[in-house]
């Protein structure tokens, strides 16, 4: 994918692409081209950086100064996703779909309002549930700039679906979760007070098959149920 044309409305681009390891990092690979299509530059002229909260940017220098562009990588089952928007923070989470304790870990980590909602929902699709919010948790506390530390587990999410919605609590936050197909469990958040729109630039099975590979999984969910 080297084109993109890009929206005047507050979106959010997603790439998907193969982590099989090695190097380059398929994520910096991803992020110059992020950078190099919503900034209109050369990837040889992105710099990967940080913003003043310590969230990933990339930045392109200029004669007037530099311009920086938000963006968000997460990685499971031998893929990486990269998100990134250039109207503020963003945050971005993907999980692949797995057998899991569902209720269990929520029962210890999710707000009582969530743990209910969870209960009511059909067993057959309650992984996928359970995920969503994971993931949104995740997506949210990257937007934020501190992941899941200062009771990150605990923010009540909107329920799960597109378009991304406010948190509760939070207003100027919002998330989703984009349709990826291939057993996986997306979610974006935006630092934003108004509507921002979500675009999938890249899909698994686009230019990259979607692959289990143990060794380049990469998730806070087993470090967490580790602990129970």
């Amino acid at each position: 994918m080297d084109q993109l044309t890009v929206s005047g409305r507050d979106t959010v681009y997603v790439w998907v692409g193969r982590d099989a390891g090695g190097q380059p990092d398929p994520a910096a690979v991803l992020v110059r081209r992020a950078g190099a299509l919503l900034l209109g530059r050369a990837e040889t002229e992105v710099t990967l950086t940080h913003d003043r909260e310590g969230r990933p940017a990339v930045r392109v220098d200029e004669v007037t100064g530099s311009v920086e562009l938000a963006i968000s990588v997460s990685r499971t089952a031998g893929l990486v996703v990269v998100a990134a928007r250039r109207a503020g923070a963003v945050g971005v989470d993907v999980e692949l779909v797995r057998p899991l304790p569902a209720l269990g870990v929520a029962r210890r980590w999710f707000p009582p309002a969530e743990l209910a909602w969870l209960a009511d929902r059909p067993e057959a699709g309650r992984t996928v549930d359970f995920l969503r919010l994971w993931t949104a948790k995740e997506a949210v506390g990257k937007a934020l700039g501190q992941g899941l530390r200062d009771g990150g587990l605990r923010r009540l999410m909107p329920p799960p679906g597109l378009p991304l919605r406010p948190v509760p609590a939070a207003e100027h936050l919002r998330v989703g979760h984009p349709h990826l197909g291939g057993g996986l469990v997306l979610a974006v958040a935006a630092h934003a007070s108004a509507q921002v729109d979500v675009e999938v630039v890249q899909r698994p099975g686009h230019e990259v098959t979607a692959e289990r590979s143990a060794s380049v999984e990469r998730t806070s969910l087993p470090v967490v149920v580790r602990g129970n």
